[in-house]
């Protein structure tokens, strides 16, 4: 039996497997519609969410499985101080496999750790957030048709934001990969990211403000939000949320095959005005992570198309 807390679980050849088979899914969905038929899902979210949970439920559905959990902690037995660990030995008797969404982190890999069925890490607090990444790398395996030889500028909050940590661990196993980061100094990437994971392993990186700046290099644009749960006074959050925002002016200084993407939900810091643009691509990501979704449940329960 196998878990998904990290998006370094998988090899960089299981990765491959993995995107070419969520690739598959998206060509030929009837082929897959019945794969799961008598599995279940349980989801199991102690933080609000909509895209994660929905394209995990979404991804169960169209293979022909079925769904079952909670969507926020007051709606479950935490609410009366059951234990993660207690609560996954009873989702176990009901269910095939978990994924699971913790404001803390580590509290997934705990539930993987008494679990018998394969508990999937769908967020743990700022710490890892793999089947986004996953989504991310299907996005550009996708649309740019390699994961290597890229510059990817991300942008935002990068103290904070899971996205982008999980996101740098996951590429930074490709050649040619190049870093543009871009964000305020409050909201620079942690010193562990910083020192033990680009530094250590001779990542090419720069630290930047200005997206302005940044922009005419970029392969891919990764944007995130500044996220107002994750700051201890709403003072500073005001003061940091409306610092970047991507607009149709600041997209004519990009390339014209340059990506943008975005882990949503966000606020205002891309403006609607840039839907319209074929370069961003944050809601066609959106879609990925349906097939990457269903492209894992099949790899983590063995099962053969």
């Amino acid at each position: 039996m196998r878990h998904l807390m990290s998006p370094l679980d998988f090899s960089v050849k299981e990765l491959e497997k993995l995107l070419k088979l969520a690739n598959d899914i998206e060509k030929n969905p009837e082929k897959y519609a019945h794969a799961c038929e008598g599995k279940k899902l349980a989801t199991c979210f102690y933080e609000p969410s909509t895209r994660t949970r929905l394209s995990f439920e979404a991804a169960m559905l169209n293979l022909g499985g079925k769904v079952l959990g909670f969507s926020d902690a007051a709606s479950s037995s935490a609410s009366k101080g059951e234990s993660v660990s207690d609560t996954i030995r009873v989702i176990s008797c009901y269910a095939d496999i978990c994924a699971m969404r913790h404001p803390k982190e580590g509290a997934p890999l705990v539930a993987s750790q008494k679990s018998r069925i394969p508990v999937i890490n769908a967020g743990d607090g700022g710490h890892q957030h793999p089947t986004q990444t996953l989504t991310d790398l299907l996005t550009i395996y996708s649309l740019k048709g390699r994961l290597d030889h890229l510059t990817i500028g991300l942008c935002g909050d990068l103290k904070f934001g899971r996205t982008v940590h999980s996101l740098i661990h996951a590429l930074i196993r490709y050649p040619g990969i190049r870093f543009v980061l871009i964000s305020p100094e409050e909201l620079r990437i942690p010193s562990n990211l910083h020192d033990e994971v680009l530094v250590r392993n001779n990542i090419p990186f720069k630290e930047m403000v200005k997206l302005e700046d940044a922009l005419p290099e970029l392969d891919i644009l990764y944007m995130t939000r500044v996220q107002r749960e994750r700051f201890f006074n709403e003072e500073d959050y005001i003061r940091m949320k409306d610092f970047y925002i991507l607009n149709k002016e600041k997209m004519e200084l990009a390339p014209k095959d340059m990506l943008v993407l975005h882990p949503l939900p966000r606020v205002n810091e891309i403006s609607v005005e840039v839907d319209d643009d074929p370069r961003a691509i944050y809601f066609k990501q959106a879609q990925y992570g349906v097939y990457v979704r269903m492209a894992l449940i099949l790899t983590l329960l063995e099962v053969e198309v």
